[in-house]
């Protein structure tokens, strides 16, 4: 399929990777719809254009997907909605099993029945590969799976659900297994907005000057959201049906060398302490992706250096505490 687009679905639309996604694919003049929860269009700052085709919509809901499908008929549907946060998926089992799992087959039954040539990504986690050994090597698609938390173990059935439906059903499903991503504009729901959004406000004299860490011992194998989304883009374009694709940038630094990047950022003399809230029931030492699969067989490759990322990330959330006016830290 070339770039001339079409009609593109986006469920989650106004999270993090889909306002991204949103921005590379506008330029290929592409007619955009999907869904936005639990925010709601009109206050996710979508351009009008946008807006008007985005649905207030929770994937659990069977007869909603059903119709929103039916209605954009889409070409392209990426997959992207999903409770993602680890420590929230311990939280919200229930929940988690009900969006990731649940929400993803009412989206492939809506799409089989209204929608059936259409080309779908499903976005799945490198967090499936859980702690392997040894572990000192990069992950490549065949790796043994293990997963290790609520999160995991939705993306590893919905990949099983996916290519059921590529192999039985029919349906042209390609799975991107993504590793970790960061930029401007996460939530610091997420590591290194996390540490960002506190330097941040201590940069801006809101909080004192400490910041609150979890394991930062661990590897991880850090993208940038925006080549991240080329690579969906590729995937869709040149992948193949039914296949998985790392989604990496090959290289693993670890959370202390981050850290270390995003301090630098500052010019406050900042003192770091672990919070014990932070740390995760299960860990994985190190995340490391092989991504010449997906190289190889779209053409992509990561182009933005990991410390333009941080410092994006990292500016962009002085940007938003000015636009605030500097709202008071509310955290402690």
């Amino acid at each position: 399929m070339s770039r001339r687009l079409q009609k593109v679905f986006i469920t989650g639309a106004s999270g993090f990777v889909g306002r991204h996604l949103i921005d590379a694919l506008l330029p290929m003049g592409c007619e955009i719809s999907g869904t936005s929860y639990p925010e709601k269009p009109e206050d996710c700052g979508f351009k009008a254009d946008v807006a008007k085709n985005i649905v207030h919509l929770d994937i659990r809901s069977e007869k909603g997907v059903h119709a929103i499908i039916k209605r954009a008929r889409p070409d392209w549907v990426f997959h992207l909605a999903a409770i993602s946060n680890v420590r929230v998926s311990w939280e919200k089992r229930k929940e988690t099993i009900e969006t990731n799992l649940i929400g993803t087959f009412n989206l492939l039954e809506a799409v089989r029945k209204n929608s059936p040539e259409a080309r779908m990504l499903f976005v799945s986690s490198s967090d499936l590969y859980g702690i392997l050994t040894p572990i000192e090597h990069a992950l490549k698609e065949e790796s043994f799976v293990f997963a290790l938390s609520p999160y995991a173990f939705t993306k590893a059935s919905g990949e099983m659900l996916c290519r059921f439906y590529a192999q039985v059903e029919g349906l042209d499903i390609v799975i991107a297994r993504s590793f970790p991503h960061t930029g401007p504009g996460q939530t610091p729901d997420f590591v290194c907005a996390d540490w960002a959004d506190q330097i941040a406000r201590i940069e801006k004299g809101l909080s004192p000057p400490v910041v609150k860490v979890g394991n930062i011992a661990v590897r991880r194998d850090f993208s940038d959201v925006r080549d991240v989304v080329q690579a969906y883009i590729c995937l869709l374009e040149k992948g193949r049906k039914g296949e998985v694709y790392n989604v990496c940038s090959g290289r693993a630094q670890s959370l202390q060398e981050i850290l270390d990047k995003l301090v630098s950022f500052s010019s406050k003399k900042i003192t770091v302490e672990v919070d014990k809230r932070k740390l995760r029931k299960a860990d994985i030492p190190l995340l490391l992706g092989d991504n010449r699969k997906i190289r190889e067989g779209t053409g992509w490759i990561p182009k933005i250096p990991l410390e333009t990322t941080l410092r994006n990330l990292f500016d962009k959330e002085l940007e938003k505490l000015e636009k605030l006016g500097s709202v008071p830290n509310s955290k402690d």
